[in-house]
């Protein structure tokens, strides 16, 4: 079983403690010195875990200055009604959404599963990335079943937005009836949308959202930046 690198073990260490609260938005780091007394290593190893955060957005350099805290990894709760745009709101942060692709094809056997559907009934899919500042922290892909909802490619294209999609299709409200999550390594592809080395720990979550009758709307898997992002439980 291959050991962590230092450099990786110093970049989370870092990273957790700006998810601490340890460092705020804007304070500086420690130097290349002091980090390199603290851990025992050379400063080229610091050097390798610093520019591992600036990679993910986490850190900035000033060219005499430091490196400074650019942003704290943000809180994603996970619940009943979480809607996504209200809770990065909620972290001070701009949310946006970009559309990657908008297709329909026929749903595989764990879609058919979740949405109540055949295997092989039509779907409509919504590959996109979720941002916060700017900057991706998840990589989606939104489900739907076709026949209930014809019309919601189009509603996604105007709208950007699962929740306001969805009430022009006529379905009001909708719950999370389902949530599995695990830890993964990033893939190739992962990582090119999420700006993350390949390997980078991420977060997948899968979901299932249904309208008040309890009936399946969305099936959603989403792979969140590790370092970027808290997942957080709420009941409401």
């Amino acid at each position: 079983m291959s050991k962590t690198p230092v450099w990786k073990s110093i970049a989370l260490s870092l990273t957790s403690e700006i998810a601490e609260g340890r460092y705020s938005t804007g304070d500086r780091l420690p130097t290349e010195a002091q980090l390199s007394a603290k851990h025992g290593v050379n400063r080229h190893t610091v050097r390798r875990a610093l520019s591992e955060l600036a990679e993910q957005g986490l850190v900035h350099a000033r060219r005499g200055a430091g490196v400074f805290v650019a942003a704290h990894p943000t809180d994603y709760p996970i619940g009943k009604r979480v809607r996504y745009h209200k809770s990065i709101s909620a972290n001070g942060k701009m949310p946006g959404k970009k559309i990657l692709t908008l297709t329909t094809r026929a749903a595989d056997a764990s879609e058919a599963e979740a949405l109540q559907l055949e295997p092989g009934d039509p779907v409509h899919v919504y590959d996109g990335l979720s941002l916060a500042d700017g900057q991706p922290i998840g990589l989606f892909q939104s489900v739907f079943p076709a026949d209930r909802l014809p019309d919601i490619l189009e509603a996604l294209t105007e709208t950007q937005s699962v929740t306001k999609a969805l009430q022009r299709c006529g379905i009001a409200d909708y719950t999370r009836i389902s949530t599995r999550l695990t830890a993964r390594a990033a893939t190739v592809t992962q990582a090119l949308h999420l700006r993350l080395p390949e390997g980078a720990p991420v977060l997948f979550s899968v979901g299932v959202n249904a309208d008040p009758n309890g009936v399946p709307v969305e099936f959603g898997r989403t792979v969140f930046a590790g370092e970027r992002v808290t997942l957080t439980l709420n009941e409401d």
